[in-house]
């Protein structure tokens, strides 16, 4: 059953992957037409073998001798460009479709919840877009290309020998059965060490990715042995499943060419029989033999090749599976330009995939458009959460949350993002120019003064000024060339030209100096003007002049108030205030 289940799901796949082939079935049809000229010349020229001999040789019909002489140079021109059509034509639909597939499986990332995300390696996902999209290219150009060409040859052959002497090509066509159940049990072999071999790779990207990013801790924690022995282990196994599929391959290779030989041998022994032998002519069974022996190497392409098109099949499967799952739930219908703000949260209760304990319990929490809240508590208390929660990061279990009475889940999803700007104390940029970082994501069109009005208000333009190209600067990969103050205040920069209603701070002054920071909280005091803002601070100093602060412990709220009422209680900001300031002391 299992066999059955495997035998159709590769069948199914396939179908899948030709169903790619629909948008370029001209280029597809060219190289079939290619492939099946250039093997029916092949077994056109061995059908021709024994006229030669026995008419031209044999009868000294030079004419004919002649004949084939002026044309055999015509004939290979055409082999040449049935060749050339079809490769060309073959891999240009391979790459054409490999390039769709990856397209598909960025774009498809990017729609997939942010669950996914958390739940797979992103060295898994980038070998998905690059090493299996490599190996489906296998399975639809150089594989395909074999399996038609070279069994179009085989048929071919199989054709010539059985017009000349079916009697003897009978023999040979006992093989048949046997190699049908070797090559069905090495695909199966085939598949499953391909899928542990695409496991194998995205381990490998994985541990380099981790090992590359955080190369300075690595570094400093004298780790190096350590990393280098985790990529050893992993790159020992890539290297025994890479053995494991040439040794599958070179004794399938073997196995069918000694049958094949105990099969011509058998036709050599049958053809010693003087009666026999004296029925056929000498250009007869030379052409049979000859066809026999040339039909062992496109049986070994044939072989060799359904290593690569199971590796194809199990990348296509792999890549598949990705692309089925599901995208991101988007059932709201309302968009909005700008909501006022007001945020109410109500009973809400949230747990994250995989673990028992709720993040959030029965929260209920509001926050009047236009103010500053601020969420204060210990790590892993739920501030995090709860914004993640509002830009729908992540769907809570129960309960309410609704901006200016609409329930979020009701707001058309991209509509609802454009209402936040997202100030974080993890900078994402990437590798363009300082401008463009600001205006990153923008639907609006935005002109060069306002990317300069926004620099400005944020202190970009402070150390732009001294780079080489000004605004126009490329920074590197997440603002490598810029320290990380710089790098905030350009973040900074990017929720000022955003203009969005409602502005999450998540420690946004956390990778500045005094002397920044400082003028960062002039900015975003400019910023949160006529602005619903919801502040996440472990430093007291900074939301002292919120409208209200939030204590969270455990998931759930604690207190909230103005700085000065939370002081007064002597609860539990209180003593989070009394242990920052006495040790500033």
């Amino acid at each position: 059953m299992n066999q059955t289940q495997q035998t159709q799901q590769t069948q199914k796949t396939f179908r899948r992957l030709l169903s790619y082939v629909k948008n370029y079935r001209v280029g597809f049809i060219m190289a079939v037409v290619g492939m099946l000229i250039y093997s029916s010349i092949d077994a056109f020229f061995f059908s021709q073998i024994q006229t030669f001999i026995d008419e031209g040789l044999t009868g000294k019909n030079y004419q004919l001798l002649f004949t084939m002489g002026v044309a055999i140079p015509f004939v290979f021109l055409a082999r040449g460009i049935a060749n050339f059509l079809a490769t060309y034509s073959l891999s240009w639909v391979g790459n054409h479709i490999v390039a769709e597939l990856r397209q598909q499986i960025f774009d498809h990332l990017m729609k997939v919840p942010v669950t996914f995300h958390d739940q797979n390696a992103t060295g898994e996902l980038l070998a998905k877009i690059t090493y299996d999209t490599e190996q489906v290219q296998q399975a639809s150009s150089k594989a395909l290309m074999t399996l038609v060409r070279e069994g179009a040859f085989v048929i071919g052959l199989l054709v010539v020998m059985f017009y000349l002497s079916w009697q003897l090509s009978l023999i040979f066509m006992l093989i048949g059965p046997l190699v049908g159940l070797i090559v069905s049990h090495v695909s199966r072999r085939f598949r499953m060490v391909s899928r542990r071999i695409q496991q194998a790779m995205g381990n490998v990207t994985s541990v380099s990715e981790q090992m590359l990013n955080g190369h300075k801790v690595v570094v400093m924690s004298g780790a190096q042995k350590k990393e280098a022995d985790k990529f050893a282990e992993i790159n020992k196994q890539t290297r025994q499943q890479q053995m494991k599929l040439v040794s599958t391959r070179a004794i399938s290779v073997s196995a069918i060419q000694i049958i094949a030989s105990l099969a011509l041998a058998s036709v050599l022994i049958i053809a010693s029989n003087p009666e026999f032998l004296n029925s056929l002519t000498t250009g007869t069974f030379t052409t049979v033999l000859t066809c026999m022996m040339t039909l062992l190497r496109p049986l070994k392409q044939l072989t060799t090749i359904n290593a690569d098109f199971q590796r194809g099949i199990a990348a296509c499967t792999s890549v598949f599976e990705l692309l089925d799952q599901d995208r991101e739930k988007d059932h709201g219908r309302i968009q909005v330009q700008r909501v006022k703000g007001h945020i109410e949260l109500k009973d809400v209760t949230f747990s994250y995939g995989g673990k028992d304990e709720a993040a959030l319990k029965a929260v209920n929490l509001t926050i009047p458009a236009g103010q500053t809240i601020a969420l204060v508590g210990k790590s892993g208390s739920g501030k995090s959460t709860i914004t993640s929660l509002l830009t729908r990061f992540y769907e809570y279990d129960s309960g309410h949350i609704r901006i200016d009475d609409i329930e979020i889940k009701d707001y058309q999803l991209q509509s609802l993002r454009n209402q936040f700007a997202m100030v974080s104390q993890h900078v994402i940029l990437f590798n363009d120019s300082v401008a463009n970082n600001i205006a990153y994501g923008l639907e609006k069109q935005v002109t060069r003064e306002q990317i300069e009005a926004a620099a400005e208000a944020a202190y970009v333009t402070d150390f732009t000024a001294n780079l080489p190209q000004g605004l126009d600067t490329v920074i590197g990969e997440n603002g490598m060339n810029l320290s990380g103050g710089q790098r905030q205040r350009v973040t900074i920069a990017r929720a000022i030209l955003r203009d969005a209603p409602i502005l999450i701070l998540d420690e946004a002054t956390s990778a500045l100096d005094t002397e920044s920071e400082r003028r960062i909280q002039q900015a975003i005091e400019k910023l949160s003007i006529n602005r619903t803002v919801i502040v996440i601070a472990h430093r007291l100093s900074t939301i002292e002049n919120a409208d209200c602060i939030v204590v969270m412990n455990d998931g759930e709220v604690v207190e909230s108030g103005s700085h000065t009422d939370l002081l007064n209680r002597q609860g539990a900001y209180h003593q989070i205030y009394q242990m920052q300031f006495s040790g500033a002391s």
